[in-house]
């Protein structure tokens, strides 16, 4: 069920009484369509079942398509060529092929009022090296791209004000990520396709910009961590005016493209806020500037895509209990619609394990935070006074945090008899500045030790004799850094995780490439500091099995760190299964592949902890002596 059972939605827009979003189908080869529901027509594609949207600008991508009065432009993931499509007719390729295959990408369009242009932030790939830009195209392909702004490292959130004739931007370089320190930019966009008079009016080295966009009115919004906090600003004739000072988010770890946590509505602003684990659908009045929650159900937006038309609000959200959907909200009418389920199977509340929020001590007299799931399943019971084994989940990023949402591979341990710890290890978003750059310089120390914290604060409902721990990509590293440098767990699953530090600073792509700066230190200055903090070095060390992971078409960690890491495990003799995906890239979309990695893993457990695991496969999950 969680390999077919589920589909995956994101990037929300309304337009009128139309709302579209982006949709992938494991069973499909996690193909992604572009998706509109209106009132007379119900739920239908809109793009082609052999294309397939996705951008690979930054590798994470986002932004792939945009819409303007029905019409509908994308990035095709095969050639990653813009396109666009009227309703009635066949896509038709705006962009030229590049001279290398892939080498030009697009993402995070945006059209000019009249349609006649799109903004949008591109990526382009010659002679070995990356660059990336902020280009206009003409809507319907007619002439050549112009680049309207070039120099930066990065660009995000193109977008045009409603009268056409101001850009808004944010930009950052090298060493910063998005969420460490960027710019806004303001430009004047002329009708012969030229940018001028270009300033910057907020953000830096250490202020993050999250979501410039200007209101009906013409004003300019965005979000800021100046105080700390991702907040609401506006952009006024006298400055920067703070618009709900608080201690909560309003913004997001923008890993990807197209994100929106805020959307204009006739009485104020709608956004999301995230305080931990908490998350909630609000109002800013413009009339009386406090926050009202709105009456919605919905209490997890892991990724907020929050738009608006009127008064009509739409975003992917979901529970505790409920799966993830596509939701729009009447706030004339009060009616909130579930157009589309990620679950295409009922699962009764009394078989979900519900997580509660835990605060615990840790590393340097810090405190962490993580959701602790007790193992439930209607059907069977432990025995006895036994205590249940755990499992530890490190997520990835690092720089993010635990899903509040249904997820059905925690269901899947929990109804196997495990606990879940879902850590939100220091370093993670959701919890304010200060806390998010307590990883600075920790990466592989302070997240081991909120790990291990976690667990053994919970020493009287898991036995901490049998925890295993698990993470995907920076929560891989974590894994393997866990193993190799406490004893506290008995078995390990990374899923193309890190294993050596110093060949994911010189081999990994643009976007991340100087990431590790803040979570380590300046490469190769401080090379002697990578090695120390790579679990391939401290294999000797290991005393437990692991089960790695790895899709062979991954470019954000190449496969040879699970290969490298495989082999050491094996000259050194400990236990270990070594799966790759020959069609899988960072994260798994197929089915089949998905059922195959769970399978194993649980298989691994059972191998492990001596239980039995109904389907699994014993061939591909005994570990390796």
């Amino acid at each position: 069920m969680i390999a077919t059972g589920q589909v995956r939605v994101s990037e929300t827009t309304a337009q009128g009484d139309a709302t579209y979003w982006l949709e992938s189908r494991p069973s499909d080869g996690g193909r992604v369509r572009v998706m509109c529901h209106r009132p007379d027509r119900g739920v239908h594609a809109i793009t082609p079942a052999d294309v397939n949207c996705r951008t690979r600008v930054h590798e994470y991508g986002g932004g792939a398509y945009a819409v303007h009065d029905g019409t509908v432009f994308f990035t095709n993931f095969e050639d990653q060529r813009l396109y666009r499509l009227v309703p009635g007719s066949a896509p038709h390729a705006i962009t030229d092929e590049p001279p290398q295959p892939a080498g030009l990408r697009y993402a995070d369009m945006c059209a000019t009022p009249d349609g006649r242009r799109l903004v949008c932030v591109r990526e382009r790939h010659e002679d070995g090296a990356v660059h990336n830009e902020l280009v206009l195209i003409d809507a319907d392909g007619a002439a050549a791209p112009v680049v309207l702004e070039h120099g930066h490292d990065f660009y995000a959130f193109p977008r045009v004000s409603p009268d056409g004739t101001r850009l808004a931007w944010t930009a950052w370089h090298h060493p910063n990520m998005p969420w460490d320190g960027t710019e806004l930019m303001v430009g004047e966009l002329s009708s012969e396709s030229a940018l001028s008079a270009v300033r910057r009016v907020a953000g830096g080295e250490r202020e993050s910009i999250f979501q410039p966009a200007w209101s009906p009115a013409g004003r300019l919004h965005f979000v800021s961590d100046r105080t700390g906090w991702w907040n609401l600003y506006e952009l006024g004739p006298d400055g920067v005016r703070a618009l709900a000072p608080m201690q909560a988010e309003a913004g997001e770890a923008q890993w990807t493209f197209g994100q929106a946590s805020y959307a204009f509505v006739p009485d104020g602003i709608a956004v999301v806020l995230r305080e931990g684990p908490r998350q909630r659908l609000a109002l800013l009045s413009s009339e009386s500037a406090e926050i009202v929650d709105l009456p919605v159900p919905q209490t997890s937006f892991d990724v907020p895509y929050l738009h608006a038309a009127g008064n009509r609000l739409v975003f992917v959200a979901g529970g505790w209990t409920v799966a993830e959907g596509v939701v729009s909200f009447d706030r004339d009418s009060g009616r909130v619609e579930t157009l589309r389920t990620t679950l295409n199977v009922s699962i009764p509340s009394s078989c979900i394990s519900v997580p509660r929020a835990i605060t615990f001590p840790t590393g340097d007299a810090a405190t962490a935070h993580a959701l602790f799931y007790a193992p439930h399943n209607a059907t069977m019971s432990g025995a006895g006074d036994e205590l249940p084994p755990a499992l530890v989940i490190g997520h990835g990023g690092p720089t993010g945090q635990a899903s509040t949402c249904l997820d059905l591979a925690v269901q899947l341990w929990t109804s196997r008899g495990f606990a879940v710890i879902d850590v939100d290890y220091r370093g993670s978003t959701g919890y304010g500045r200060a806390y998010r750059d307590a990883l600075r310089g920790e990466w592989g120390v302070a997240d081991v030790e909120d790990c291990v914290s976690a667990a053994r604060h919970l020493s009287d409902e898991v036995d901490l004799r049998r925890l295993a721990i698990r993470g995907a990509s920076a929560g891989g590293y974590t894994t393997l850094c866990a193993l190799a440098f406490t004893d506290a767990f008995a078995a390990g699953a990374s899923y193309y995780g890190v294993g050596d530090l110093e060949s994911l600073a010189r081999e990994t792509h643009k976007f991340e490439s100087r990431y590790l700066d803040a979570l380590i230190g300046p490469y190769p200055e401080q090379a002697e500091l990578y090695r120390a903090r790579s679990p391939i070095h401290a294999v000797d060390r290991l005393r437990c099995p692991i089960i790695l992971l790895q899709g062979l078409l991954d470019e954000v960690v190449p496969p040879d760190q699970a290969a490298t890491m495989a082999a050491a495990l094996d000259a050194a003799g400990i236990p270990y299964v070594h799966l790759t995906f020959p069609d899988e890239s960072h994260g798994f979309r197929r089915s089949e592949n998905i059922e195959r990695a769970l399978g194993a893993e649980l298989d691994f457990y059972a191998g492990v902890f001596g239980f039995a695991a109904a389907g699994a496969d014993d061939a591909e999950a005994a570990p390796q002596d």
